[in-house]
Order: structure tokens, then sequence, then C-alpha cells
């Protein structure tokens, strides 16, 4: 069998590192530290094709799949810049509104989007529904040509990057449906959430308070959300976890390098097995996790099934990315914990990627049943 990737992938790699390295680790780390946007990346990466690479061609996309986003999020984050919107607006907004968006969503969003201009973030977690989804209580209500939102949001990603936001409603009994909200709406109130690892992105919580739109702002078909937003989901588990692999990359290879040139008591501390044993065994699970998110990636472009693939890709790589990243600021000392050495914000977002967008339990708990046919546990 051959695993050679196809020449296309290669040159992709090749010219998403090109841009990013003319940002590099130590941009990521300003910004990560200053908690700004990493926009003038974003942009130059809009302005190549990639951050719309996985949407139709019509709308100002790339034509490609998800194995191509995959790519571009393992790349900018092996090269030091691990963009956490490209799950949130490329990846879970930009599928679902390619998918179930009207021609009038696609028209207005999408080219923006893939060019770089703006943004479209995903509103589902709820303060009191967690991983639960059947439990989100944000409300949409009928009220002439119009609906009403009212509820609260969590640990939203983005919303004062995106110009509009994905929000998933409860619109009747065990119905939920999707709509698509400026971030300006009357109505929508915005409140910064404070969070302990420096990271790019800022996260806020939102309150919806008789937040009025039109009924051509829903997403797809009424009623019918949960279907949808699953569909949504797999993107964001396998770009996830492309993203996490593209950190646990850095962190090795950054790791490697340090252990090569290091001296202490005369060779160098990457000869000493306590450093040199963990590095390699961190290459490995990260290689192994890179062949599961390829997997992932490839069945769900093929139109297969692929939660399966794509929530085992995401535990493989995030467990992977926070084990190696943890060794190589372990393997620089105090160094480690040094701004300049850029390490504490790559394994900060790792480690939030191992909770979000599902947790590792959560991943456990559908491979016990869905996998092993376990009794459910929860």
């Amino acid at each position: 069998m051959d695993f050679t990737e196809p020449d296309e992938h290669q040159d992709l790699r090749k010219a998403v590192a090109a841009v990013t390295n003319r940002y590099g680790a130590s941009y990521f780390t300003e910004r990560a530290a200053a908690g700004e946007p990493t926009t003038e990346l974003w942009q130059d990466l809009g302005a190549h094709g990639f951050i719309g690479i996985n949407f139709p061609e019509q709308y100002g996309g790339g034509g490609a799949g998800m194995a191509e986003l995959a790519i571009v999020c393992e790349e900018t984050a092996a090269h030091g810049c691990p963009l956490l919107l490209l799950l949130v607006s490329s990846a879970i907004s930009g599928e679902l509104l390619s998918r179930y968006g009207s021609e009038a969503h696609r028209r207005e969003w999408l080219p923006r989007m893939a060019s770089g201009e703006t943004k479209v973030v995903f509103a589902i977690t709820e303060p009191d529904a967690g991983s639960n989804s059947r439990q989100i209580s944000t409300t949409a209500v009928r009220d002439g040509g119009d609906y009403l939102l009212n509820g609260t949001k969590y640990y939203i990603s983005g919303v004062d990057e995106a110009g509009a936001l994905i929000v998933v409603t409860r619109s009747a009994p065990e119905r939920l449906s999707l709509f698509l909200v400026p971030t300006d709406a009357p109505g929508l109130v915005k409140h910064r959430l404070p969070v302990g690892i420096s990271v790019p992105e800022k996260q806020f919580t939102l309150h919806f308070d008789n937040v009025r739109v039109p009924a051509s702002n829903l997403v797809g078909t009424e009623h019918d959300g949960f279907r949808q937003v699953f569909d949504g989901l797999n993107p964001e588990r396998i770009t996830g976890a492309a993203v996490c692999v593209g950190v646990g990359r850095h962190a090795v290879e950054q790791g490697a390098e340090y252990a090569r040139t290091r001296t202490v008591w005369g060779p160098p501390i990457g000869s000493y097995q306590a450093i040199a044993h963990p590095l390699a065994k961190a290459r490995i699970n990260v290689d192994l996790a890179a062949m599961m998110t390829a997997k992932a990636a490839w069945l769900f472009d093929q139109g297969l099934p692929a939660g399966e693939a794509s929530n085992m890709a995401k535990y493989a790589a995030a467990e992977a990315a926070v084990e190696a990243v943890d060794h190589v600021i372990q393997v620089h000392g105090g160094n480690g914990l040094a701004t300049e050495y850029g390490l504490l914000p790559q394994w900060g977002l790792a480690r939030l990627l191992r909770i979000a967008p599902v947790s590792r339990e959560m991943i456990l708990n559908y491979v016990a049943q869905h996998t092993l046919a376990l009794p459910r546990s929860y």
C-alpha cells in the first residue's frame, strides 16, 4: 500500500508553511500574551486562498475538502501559529453555511469569510448544558415574520472578530433550530469571559434579550437543527485534531533542537534517555494521531460515516499534543516558562483542545457505546 501523500497536498503544505513562516512562533506568542487576534496572518492566509479552501468555488472558496482544510490547520500550527478560529469559522460555520445556508446566506458570507475579511463563529455551549446539547435552553419563538431569541451562551470564541454567529436554539420541545445572527444585533449583549491561558482568541458570554431575527436567517430546516449540528461537529473535531498534530510537531521539533544543542555536564542533554525517550514517544504519538486525522478527513470527504474516526483523531491528537508540549517545557527547564521560548501559549491551546470542542471523557463514552457496544454510562 502506498502511503505517499499526493503531490498537491505536499505543495499545499509548503505553501501554507511559507505564508506562516513570514510571521512565526514569536508573532503568535506576542499576540497570545497581549490577547490580540492574529489578524495579519489570517488575512494573508485568506488572500492566498487557504481560509476558505473547503468552501465551494462559486462562493469564493477553493472547492477542496476537509483533508485540505486539515492540512492548513496542521501546517499553521506546526510553524508556530495554531489558529483556533479555523475550527470555528472555516470548519463548522463554513460547512454549515455551505450545506444548509440559503443562497443569500452563502453569497453574503462565504466570500468574505474565505477572503479573511470577516468570520462567522458558532454559539452552542450554555452554562447549564455543557456537553449535553439536548439541554440547550436558549429559545427561538416565532413572532410574525421574525423569531425572538432569548437565553445565554457561554465560552463562545472569537465573537469580537466575527460579523455573525450561528446560534443553536430550542425552537420546540426536543427540537433545535439554527439561526444566523449578526454580532451587532440589538439585544445581543457580549461580556468578555476571562480565562487563565494566554491565547489570541477571546472567549465570551452572550446574553440574548429578545434578539429579533427575520425568518430568512434560519439556517437549514426549522426544528432539524440537531441533525444539522452533528453534521457540523465532525469537521470541528477533525480540524481540532489537525491543530493539535501541528502543535505537537512544533513542540517536538523545538524540543529536539534544544536537546541537541543544550549542554550542562558535557554532552548535549539529548544524549540522556530521560530526555530522548519522551521526545521519541511524543513524535510517535503525534505521527499516529496524524494518520487517524487523515483517515477521518478522508471519510468525511467521501461522504462516509466519520463520527468514530473524527472522535478518535481528536482524542489521540489532543493527548499527543499536551504530552509533547509538557515534556518539551520540562526539557527546557526554567526556559520552558520564559516568554522567549513561546511554549506556554502552545501548551495552553493544546490543553484547551483536550477539553473542547468535545472532552476526552465524552469521546471515551462515544467509543465505549458506539464502537464497543457497551451500555450507555450517562
